[in-house]
């Protein structure tokens, strides 16, 4: 997205943007991971930003100490009075906008030219700017103040003068880029395990999550690489307890919701301790999902690709393919996710031997010889890119086996035979014998399946697209070419009735 000039100013905040209980004013859908000293939110106001930091120091933390706070957002924002608003090309105002390759500096490029497209709006409006709502609602504001969103960010230096900022911007669906797992991890080198790290996007749903995921994962290696030994001096502590590579999920939900896809069981048998490093993913997952799964958050990265799976056996074939592709790349999400994570555990297993050796007696502890070395002392041997190089058939992998998925579900072979050969002796006799033994079937094959209306529309989708595949071929070449040309659509009984209306006399 570059073409500011024609860009459409959008609100970020919407009526019910806020999601979650004991809300932040001004910071929607703020929250904590339970464990880390990691947050997630959308797009602050102004007095929200100061909010946010000021609960995150608390009465501890000092406000000049160092804060990071990671801006996953493509599209640049400005404030009008204090309250943000983002530039959006006209075509997608209120939808998840994947903007492209968006990168740092072209995100603050756009910012740029985006503050000065709104000042000359402004101005030649009598000082208002025209914007919409997420639900494409025309609003006209009085522009009193007018920031970038650079400018707000300085501006709150003055009371937090260790805040860094830095924008990491995402895509919403896909995996971030090797490189912008590298730039998180860059931004938190050097810092302190106590070092409070803040990820934002518009609402605080599935880019900050995935952000805040990552985040978590270096602070697990800042926690392996600096303490475990420590842990190992104190009397009764069970190491086992400590560590999330020791995460066993629930055995009894369905395999998607385990994250079980045939691309990931074949990452975890490549990569060196695959398995160790799932466990490790799948906990922080669960952390940053919804209180279901022992979190604070709105978005459960692993299960909401399976919560898609099931609304998919039910749509039209447009919303398919759009959503196929949704859950194809929440998948690759997923991946990289894991494979990012046993990157981190070959990296904290190095660190704690990367110690030069003048420094290495001041940090051993007598009882083990193993080392204790201060978070800020961490260092990185190599890239998350360099990993994914070394690494390289795993980026083939995923390629190739995101979409392996079983899309629809196979009906059994007899049950089909018997339907085929009821339509081929006398489809319009056997009608009501065919309708009867579709739903029979369709009974049996979606008994995993709740109650409900998902259940119903999955069973009736299954008839229509059965009674397709059963019809006499006269008909059905007439048929395909109605769908054809969208004179009617793959409904039962609009198949029904095309196939038993009868001309009148």
């Amino acid at each position: 997205m570059g073409d500011m000039a024609n860009a459409a100013c959008m609100a970020d905040g919407f009526d019910k943007i806020q999601k979650l209980p004991d809300p932040v004013v001004g910071c929607p859908n703020f929250r904590r991971v339970p464990g880390f000293k990691v947050y997630c939110c959308g797009q602050p106001t102004i007095a929200g930003f100061e909010a946010a930091l000021t609960k995150v120091c608390g009465e501890t933390y000092p406000k000049d100490g160092p804060i990071i706070w990671f801006n996953l957002r493509q599209e640049p924002t400005v404030y009008v009075n204090g309250v943000p608003i983002c530039a959006r090309p006209a075509n997608k105002i209120g939808e998840y906008a994947e903007l492209g390759a968006i990168t740092r500096d072209i995100a603050k490029a756009n910012e740029v030219e985006f503050l000065a497209v709104c000042e000359m709006r402004a101005k030649e409006n009598g000082g208002k700017l025209k914007a919409v709502d997420i639900s494409k609602n025309a609003l006209e504001l009085e522009v009193k103040e007018l920031k970038s969103l650079s400018q707000v960010i300085e501006g709150l230096k003055e009371k937090f003068p260790g805040l860094v900022h830095w924008r990491v911007p995402v895509c919403n669906s896909a995996a971030p880029l090797e490189s912008d797992f590298d730039i998180i991890i860059k931004t938190m080198v050097g810092t302190a395990i106590n070092t409070p790290v803040i990820v934002n996007d518009q609402v605080g749903l599935s880019r900050a999550t995935t952000g805040c995921v990552a985040a978590c994962l270096f602070k697990e290696f800042q926690i392996s690489a600096s303490f475990e030994g420590l842990i190992e001096t104190v009397p009764g502590v069970n190491l086992s307890l400590l560590k999330t590579d020791k995460y066993v999920m629930d055995p009894t939900k369905d395999t998607l919701f385990r994250g079980e896809f045939e691309v990931v069981k074949e990452l975890i048998a490549t990569m060196k301790d695959g398995a160790a490093a799932k466990n490790n993913v799948d906990k922080i997952i669960d952390l940053n999902g919804t209180p279901k799964t022992g979190g604070t958050g709105i978005k459960q990265l692993r299960e909401n690709i399976a919560e898609s799976k099931l609304s998919y056996e039910i749509m039209d074939d447009a919303a398919q393919a759009f959503l196929k592709t949704k859950i194809m790349d929440n998948i690759q999400k997923y991946f990289y996710l894991i494979a990012f994570g046993g990157y981190i555990r070959e990296a904290a297993a190095a660190a704690r031997d990367a110690i030069e050796a003048d420094k290495k007696a001041s940090v051993a502890l007598p009882a083990s010889g193993k080392c204790a070395i201060p978070a800020t002392q961490l260092v990185l041997g190599k890239t998350f890119v360099a990993f994914m190089e070394e690494n390289a058939g795993l980026r083939a992998l995923i390629d190739t086996g995101k979409g392996n998925l079983q899309w629809e579900r196979d009906i059994p072979a007899a049950s089909l035979a018997n339907l085929e050969s009821l339509g081929a002796k006398d489809f319009q006799g056997n009608l009501g014998t065919i309708i009867h033994d579709i739903y029979q079937t369709a009974h049996v094959m979606f008994g995993d399946m709740p109650q409900g209306d998902h259940k119903k529309r999955a069973k009736y989708r299954f008839a229509s697209k059965t009674i397709m595949r059963i019809l006499p071929a006269a008909q059905k070449g007439e048929v395909e070419k109605l769908i054809e040309g969208k004179k009617m659509t793959m409904d039962l009984y609009e198949i029904l009735g095309k196939c038993t209306w009868v001309q009148p006399k």
